[in-house]
């Protein structure tokens, strides 16, 4: 049965997808079988699997960098907003399942969520490690009671959860303390460290800054990422999308490598290992 880790952010666009990408290399690299996994994706940048099912870019991307084939059980639902504005198209287990609107959405989280686990754990049979990716950001008060992708995931799937922020934007001790602090006791007590991802110029200078972010939020910083000019294609510029799956070149695959190498220099893998192996 895989352990699991998870990667949720303070906010979306903070770097979830490209450090779980990363993480999926890394444990590769280390040599265990390893894939990803997001309950929910809102996208309309989509792929396809060898059997024809549909799949967002990303979790695509994850698995060609885990080294392992594309599955829709490694993202279980997508929704595909309507370019003219009127409902969403779910995609679930891959496949069609039709148009929703914003009140009809929030009935189906009852069918989605037993279908999302029933996916999960399929996969932790089959592999060493589970990346796990939220999406946005676990501290939308008003959303939180139905959530199935951050804490609500975390909590159903027993998941050690790694916080990330983009000191990039700026905000990253609020971002963080703010996060942290705004969930509930449980959910805090499944977040084990916190990331500062995409920082410009000289790591060491920041010293002080881990210090306090360790202070205010009572967890340990694993890491300080550098700021990682990322060359993956958009969804139209990977080969086979359509009816055909897609095949990652060796460009694609020299990217994963720069990006994991850069990614584990700056993370404390023993801290991260220990967290994988410890669990909740």
């Amino acid at each position: 049965m895989a352990k699991s880790i998870m990667v949720q952010g303070t906010a979306s666009g903070v770097g979830k997808t490209v450090l779980t990408l990363a993480l999926c290399r890394i444990f590769k690299e280390d040599g265990l079988s390893v894939a990803p996994f997001k309950a929910q994706n809102m996208t309309a940048n989509t792929a396809f699997t060898e059997n024809g099912d549909e799949i967002a870019v990303s979790q695509w991307l994850q698995a060609a960098a885990a080294g392992t084939a594309p599955d829709a059980r490694m993202n279980p639902v997508i929704l595909k907003p309507s370019p003219c504005g009127q409902g969403t198209q779910v995609v679930l287990g891959g496949k069609s399942y039709g148009a929703v609107d914003a009140h009809n959405f929030a009935r189906l989280k009852e069918v989605l969520a037993p279908q999302i686990m029933d996916a999960y754990t399929s996969l932790r049979e089959q592999y060493d490690v589970l990346v796990v990716e939220g999406a946005g950001s676990p501290a939308e008060l008003n959303l939180s009671r139905d959530d199935v992708v951050n804490m609500g995931m975390a909590t159903r799937g027993s998941i050690p959860v790694l916080l990330a922020a983009d000191i990039d934007r700026g905000g990253v001790f609020a971002a963080l303390y703010g996060t942290v602090n705004l969930l509930s006791k449980p959910e805090r007590d499944h977040i084990k460290a916190v990331i500062v991802n995409r920082f410009r110029g000289d790591v060491s200078l920041f010293g002080e800054g881990v210090e306090i972010l360790e202070k205010i939020t009572g967890l340990p910083v694993a890491g300080v990422i550098p700021f990682i000019g990322i060359n993956l294609p958009e969804e139209d510029d990977l080969p086979g999308l359509g009816a055909q799956p897609c095949v990652p070149g060796p460009r694609i695959e020299e990217e994963f490598d720069r990006i994991a190498q850069t990614v584990r220099g700056a993370l404390n893998m023993e801290l991260i290992y220990k967290i994988l192996d410890d669990g909740v």
